[in-house]
């Protein structure tokens, strides 16, 4: 059995006397005690490495398994970069001895094996595995025959496949989502080092903003923010989040902010191996975040595999703010929204504080426009006067930066808002020509399509989005329920709506409105009741339904949601 450390040289360079320790404790406390258990004796430690011998190959391989298993529980809490992480190859053949080492073709094949493992995995032999298959609790992955370093001959590898300690045996893994065409990606949300968790909104805001940039580039297929950041505070295996969002590759990563200065770290992993193919370190003074932001975004697409286009990767990438204060409540706002939803009231205050900070702050001024639209919806106030706002804080916005598409997202949906359905076709069509992948420019598209003449192009772009974005399908739950009730299909509309986890009060008018349209009178009383019940004080539904009204270009389409409302009983 042949194992060593993955990335040994940069957990050195960063912290020697730390990894050394680490790495005394976990070969005392249990690689050492684990090989004796099995009856199995370590020959020599060189370095990083271990290489051990048993009389036994089930012995060596229950051993192999063991060790894993414990150091995938005592990496739980570690930060990604921190981690310590073997690698396990295991042949059985004849060996030299010379001494107490070992020597030969055996022990060299072991370490082959050890070299084409995953962080955390184990790697055996044919002759290996002809030997143990059925005599340890365990599966095995066929890896088909691999040519090695200074090995004659091809050698066939087998992977084990073992549950990790707590997991549920006999548990059915997700089915894994086919890969696309083209280079697929997702940036999981990078931890948090700097020791506060009031600093937890900096590091999820740099997340983001690499999803963001990686999304600009058409060349590839980025898991949207929702998706990625469900594995967040979870310690995942890379091989599983590639099979479950469907990616080729997963970049992890930490920041750690301590003054004025910054250190974000970030590796690229091939998630079918777990091989690193990239990895890099970043230290620069705050002042300087956006270059930051830059470097790591332009390092993880040259690092992808298949020659990305060029112009793409060097193209300028126009930035939010140049005042770091402005942006640092920019992240805090989106952070607040994030956890709190559209009727956060602190979300608000803080983008309101970025452009006090700022005037130019174009993404706050879009983010301040996008509540005060909101609020007619989610608070029920008067139309006119938060559309007027919001209208004024979305025409700053797109002077300030006339070409990011997620500031013409939100101006589409307010001028939908309004009635004013040119420039909500206009610029829901621009917005998607800068970033097809940002799911808030799929979702202000799809309700154009749907709320002017043609819903069942916007479920078509929901549903291709959705694949883009897995794990959060809630995000576009409200676009599918509206074009599909638009297009007159009232039970998938329904469905739609069942798959959503919270939804905000007003969709349970559009659900009993749904209901009615499809005959079901006594589940549209409920949900018209529903609504009732937690709608907010002083709820203005009449006013909500003339704005709601006004977003249909066809006349027939507005008088199909009033007429909805109508016999449910929440309208006159």
């Amino acid at each position: 059995m042949a194992a060593d450390v993955v990335g040994y040289s940069r957990l050195m360079g960063e912290d020697e006397a730390g990894t050394l320790a680490a790495l005394k404790a976990h070969r005392e406390d249990l690689i050492g005690p684990k090989i004796a258990e099995h009856g199995g004796r370590i020959v020599k430690l060189i370095g990083d490495g271990i290489l051990a011998e048993f009389g036994s190959v089930v012995a060596a391989v229950q051993s192999a398994v063991e060790i894993q298993q414990a150091m995938a529980e005592r990496n739980g809490g570690v930060p990604v970069e921190r981690r310590i992480d073997f690698r396990v190859g295991i042949n059985l053949g004849d060996v030299i001895v010379e001494g107490d080492d070992i020597y030969g073709d055996g022990v060299n094949i072991a370490a082959r094996l050890e070299g084409l493992a995953e962080p955390g995995g184990i790697c055996v032999a044919q002759n290996v595995y002809n030997q143990v298959k059925g005599k340890v609790d365990t599966a095995f992955e066929d890896l088909g025959e691999r040519e090695v370093k200074n090995i004659a001959e091809p050698l066939r590898v087998y992977q084990l496949k073992f549950a990790a300690p707590g997991s549920q045996s006999g548990s059915t893994p997700s089915a894994a989502l086919p890969l696309p065409d083209k280079p697929s990606i997702a940036v999981l949300p990078f931890t948090n080092m700097s020791g506060d968790p009031e600093q937890e909104y900096f590091s999820d805001g740099i997340s983001e903003d690499v999803i963001t940039e990686l999304s600009h580039f058409r060349s590839l297929f980025v898991i949207a923010r929702n998706s990625a950041f469900t594995y967040k505070r979870r310690a995942v295996n890379v091989r599983d989040v590639g099979r479950e969002l469907g990616v080729q590759y997963v970049v992890e990563g930490s920041v750690r902010k301590a003054g004025n200065r910054v250190r974000i770290t970030a590796q690229l992993v091939e998630a079918a191996t777990g091989k690193h193919l990239w990895a890099e370190r970043f230290d620069h003074e705050l002042d300087d975040i956006f270059a930051v932001q830059d470097a790591v975004t332009q390092a993880i697409v040259a690092a992808l595999p298949g020659r990305l286009d060029e112009a793409a990767v060097d193209r300028a990438r126009h930035k939010p703010t140049e005042s770091l204060t402005a942006y640092d409540f920019l992240l805090r706002g989106k952070w607040r929204r994030n956890i709190g939803g559209e009727s956060d009231p602190e979300a608000r205050a803080l983008f309101e504080k970025a452009i006090e900070i700022d005037p130019r702050c174009a993404p706050a001024h879009a983010w301040v426009a996008f509540f005060h639209a909101y609020g007619v919806f989610r608070w029920g106030v008067p139309g006119d006067a938060a559309l007027s706002r919001a209208q004024a804080h979305i025409e700053q916005a797109l002077a300030i930066e006339g070409n990011d598409a997620f500031i013409h997202s939100i101006a589409s949906q307010i001028y939908q808002f309004q009635g004013r359905h040119d420039l909500a076709q206009s610029h829901s069509e621009r917005a998607l020509a800068l970033n097809p992948n940002d799911p808030e420019v799929v979702f202000s598209r799809a309700f154009v399509l749907a709320y002017f003449d043609d819903p069942k192009a916007g479920i078509e772009l929901v549903e291709k989005a959705m694949r883009r974005d897995p794990r959060c399908p809630e995000l576009y739950q409200e676009a599918l329920f509206d074009a599909h009730y638009l297009a007159r299909d009232y039970e998938k509309a329904i469905e739609a709506f069942m798959r959503w986890g919270d939804p905000p009060p007003h969709m349970y008018a559009e659900l009993a409105a749904c209901y009615v349209q499809a005959g079901r009178m006594e589940d549209a009383r409920a949900a018209a009741a529903e609504f009732e019940r937690l709608r907010p004080e002083g709820y203005d539904f009449a006013e909500v339904a003339r704005v709601h009204g006004q977003m249909c270009l066809r006349p027939e389409d507005r008088e199909h949601w009033l007429e909805g409302y109508r016999k449910a009983g929440l309208l006159v």
